[in-house]
């Protein structure tokens, strides 16, 4: 590492509660209070009933933040009353760490070895490891963990390929309050929205199938086979939204293999072959610069860095974006 070189981490948590500003406060207000700690972003969806929470600083202190904030969601949400639109498990559904300076992904796994076995044992919430910190191939996958969602969760607790890797493995009335968490260490991941101007979720959740890596369960010669999406790296659903549009939302896992102007003009082509328009596209949490230059490049800018983020936000139709407080260089300070 560069002598001099400032150690930072990203944490970036998501909670399931979008829709009680009240609640919301008073689990960011956590991470505000943690020296150390710079408070980044606080995107809530009143839609999916979520919040997605950007922070960054030293390891050490952005652990202590994160520990803070799944503690204060634990006491204030029951997940035995939650509902939303996204899939989850818990109060803090997930919790990565990302190296941004002078920190590597091993730091980072270890951050999320120390804050599961922490908030497994102190908390008594049932922690699952995933990504770069997943002890068994079976969790690496956000999307496996969560299979079945909260409302499983007390089934697989009682099967041993899924007992927890901190905390309790019992369903106990503790954890069907607070549900489990995932913690774990990854790259930079964009969480990516499309917005359709059609009612017609079933449009949506096609296209979501056609891109997706995954892909959708198909008929093959020896029954139901699974037939690969077009982008890799990439997770995605169809979902109707409470203004009447639909949506299609991914996780661009990697931006280095599907960056979010590949994913938008493949989910574009499929939108017109249906008929259908994009309204816009957004990005929720923060991003890093790198990806964003080369969608400007894509769509034709020139010149300086500035002008090449601002081809960018044309080109995808990206709402609400404001590179100072989106970009991560740019919020953290590190331009």
């Amino acid at each position: 590492m560069p002598e001099g070189l400032r150690k930072l981490a990203e944490c970036v948590p998501n909670f399931s509660e979008g829709r009680d500003l009240s609640i919301i406060k008073e689990i960011t207000r956590e991470v505000e209070s943690t020296p150390g700690v710079t408070l980044l972003g606080v995107e809530e969806s009143a839609d999916y009933n979520r919040t997605v929470v950007t922070f960054v600083g030293g390891p050490e202190d952005v652990k202590m933040a994160a520990f803070k904030l799944i503690a204060r969601a634990a006491e204030l949400i029951d997940m035995s009353r939650q509902k939303g639109k996204h899939p989850r498990v818990g109060a803090t559904d997930v919790c990565p760490f990302v190296p941004i300076s002078g920190v590597t992904m091993a730091d980072c796994i270890a951050l999320a070895e120390a804050l599961g076995r922490e908030v497994g044992e102190r908390l008594g919430i049932p922690i699952y490891l995933y990504a770069e910190a997943a002890r068994k191939e079976l969790r690496r996958n956000l999307a496996d963990i969560r299979r079945g969602e909260y409302e499983g969760l007390g089934e697989k607790l009682k099967d041993p390929e899924w007992r927890p890797d901190f905390g309790p493995s019992q369903f106990t009335d503790r954890v069907k309050r607070t549900g489990a968490t995932v913690i774990g260490a990854r790259k930079l991941l964009i969480a990516y929205n499309i917005a359709l101007n059609s009612p017609d979720v079933s449009i949506a959740k096609n296209i979501a199938g056609k891109v997706r890596q995954s892909g959708v369960a198909g008929k093959g010669n020896e029954g139901v086979v699974r037939i690969p999406g077009m982008l890799k790296k990439v997770q995605a659903l169809g979902v109707k939204l409470e203004s009447g549009l639909t949506e299609v939302t991914m996780n661009l896992t990697d931006y280095e293999v599907t960056p979010p102007h590949v994913a938008f003009e493949a989910v574009k082509k499929e939108a017109w072959a249906s008929g259908i328009d994009i309204v816009y596209s957004e990005i929720v949490g923060l991003v890093a610069k790198e990806p964003l230059i080369l969608a400007g490049r894509f769509y034709g800018g020139k010149g300086n860095e500035k002008e090449l983020i601002d081809a960018a936000v044309k080109g995808l139709l990206l709402k609400d974006f404001i590179p100072e407080k989106k970009v991560i260089e740019y919020a953290a300070g590190l331009k």
